[in-house]
């Protein structure tokens, strides 16, 4: 442990509150410190430092660490923002605040209450149990070691989770990092039938003396109630040892956040279940919902504070990790493609576009084999089969060899201006990216069947 983390790990035991505060302990994080008693962690995004949270400091210290961390930004001429604050934060500081989603508090004490008092919840429980799914907690040192079989289970795991995952690997206050300061976590796997099949690693919360849920990963083999049975065990630890307060962290967007906010939770599903994360944690029965928010200094616009923490998310690039994004899922290109195709055939087979045909028996020929491919692909969006995927991608390569023939010996000699040019363009390249687009998809392992 070097002096910087010794200092910081020193100053969470004594003033961590944020349920987030032990993650600033993890790599990416730069720290500025306020005398002995206080320091803030943040990331540079090259334009703004995002904050994890509150300042960690003595609590009637936050709006003076905070102000001075603020003059201290503004020297080194970057914006200022402090992600999933909670309210004491807003309460403390003079700070714009907008909400970004709720977080779910358990007083483990009273977790076998709650469990008595859900059906559902002990069902769940059954059924893993009824499976054979066994949870058991696991030390640093089994963790720590690369040979050893619970580490090379947890691996595993891991790898097939960030596979299935929809959107880019992130940064900041989501990194997957279950062994940094592994003697201070809290683990606990599940096993099924001698492999690991879901694993929880909670991370303490030192000045409220309980634990934050960091990771809860459940891999496809594991029974239904795994991951309840994980967070059962937990529970259970906790409240053995006298603890007050678990969480599992934020569900993003949750509860009463903007109207815009709302608009984007609908709009990003496809990359990220919102709700059904939510959800999950709702059937936990929690014993109360904190509102987190995004807070910023006075002086900036509401719109850059969300800009900065996305791109501290990000890595540093928006654009990046789009396009990181979108090739690792190539489920919504191939949904864009289907989509995309239908106004393209009605296009074809209006009475306009005849003359860009040799004959009506040409143009039709051209709709219905368009036709067939948006069939196709549809059916491939419902069911992902590698050799539909191969299919459809080696008769949309042969569209694309017998359209350019036609271009160049039909449309060619016959153009007329720009507009035809363009929709000779259009003709020649959609089809050849499509095809590539699935020959690449074809096999790729966030489409394959789990």
């Amino acid at each position: 442990m070097d002096t910087e983390h010794a200092r910081v790990l020193e100053l969470l035991k004594r003033h961590g509150w944020n349920a987030t505060s032990f993650q600033v302990l993890e790599p990416g994080y730069s720290y500025w410190f306020d005398g002995e008693d206080a320091c803030v962690a943040y990331v540079d995004t090259g334009r703004a430092w995002v904050v994890a949270g509150a300042p960690i400091g003595p609590h009637e210290r936050l709006a003076e660490v905070a102000a001075r961390f603020e003059a201290h930004a503004a020297r080194s001429g970057r914006r200022l923002c402090f992600f999933a604050t909670e309210q004491r934060m807003l309460d403390a500081a003079p700070l714009k605040g907008m909400a970004i989603g709720e977080q779910p508090v358990w007083d483990p004490r009273r977790w076998e209450q709650g469990v008595r008092e859900s059906r559902s919840l002990r069902e769940q429980l059954r059924r893993a149990r009824a499976k054979g799914v066994r949870v058991r907690e696991v030390s640093a040192a089994e963790l720590k070691d690369p040979a050893h079989p619970v580490r090379a289970g947890v691996d595993g795991l891991m790898e097939r989770w960030l596979v299935s995952r929809r959107m880019a690997p992130m940064g900041f206050l989501v990194q997957l990092s279950p062994y940094t300061w592994a003697e201070e976590r809290r683990s606990f796997v599940a096993e099924w039938n001698g492999e690991v099949v879901a694993f929880l690693s909670a991370v303490p919360v030192y000045a409220r003396n309980g634990w934050l849920v960091q990771h809860l990963l459940r891999g496809g083999k594991a029974p239904n109630g795994t991951s309840e049975l994980l967070v059962d065990a937990a529970m259970r630890a906790a409240a053995a040892e006298g603890r007050g307060y678990v969480t599992l962290g934020l569900a993003p967007l949750a509860g009463e956040v903007a109207g815009w906010l709302r608009a984007a939770r609908v709009m990003g599903t496809p990359l990220y279940d919102f709700e059904g994360l939510r959800a999950f944690k709702a059937r936990l029965r929690p014993h109360a919902w904190d509102r987190i928010h995004l807070a910023w200094p006075e002086r900036h616009a509401p719109h850059l504070p969300l800009y900065d923490a996305l791109t501290a998310f990000a890595r540093g690039s928006l654009a990046r990790f789009g396009l990181a994004t979108l090739l690792r899922q190539p489920r919504p290109l191939v949904q864009l493609l289907a989509v995309l195709l239908v106004p393209w055939t009605v296009l074809l087979a209006l009475p306009a576009n005849a003359h860009r045909f040799p004959s009506p028996l040409v143009q039709w020929g051209w709709v219905l084999f368009d036709v067939g491919l948006t069939v196709g692909l549809f059916s491939l969006l419902r069911r992902w089969r590698s050799g539909l995927a191969t299919l459809l991608a080696t008769l949309i390569t042969g569209d694309a060899c017998v359209t350019l023939l036609e271009a160049l010996l039909y449309n060619l000699p016959r153009a007329r201006g720009p507009g035809d040019w363009l929709v000779m363009a259009v003709a020649v390249l959609a089809p050849a990216t499509a095809a590539g687009l699935l020959f690449w998809a074809r096999r790729h392992p966030a489409l394959e069947p789990a």
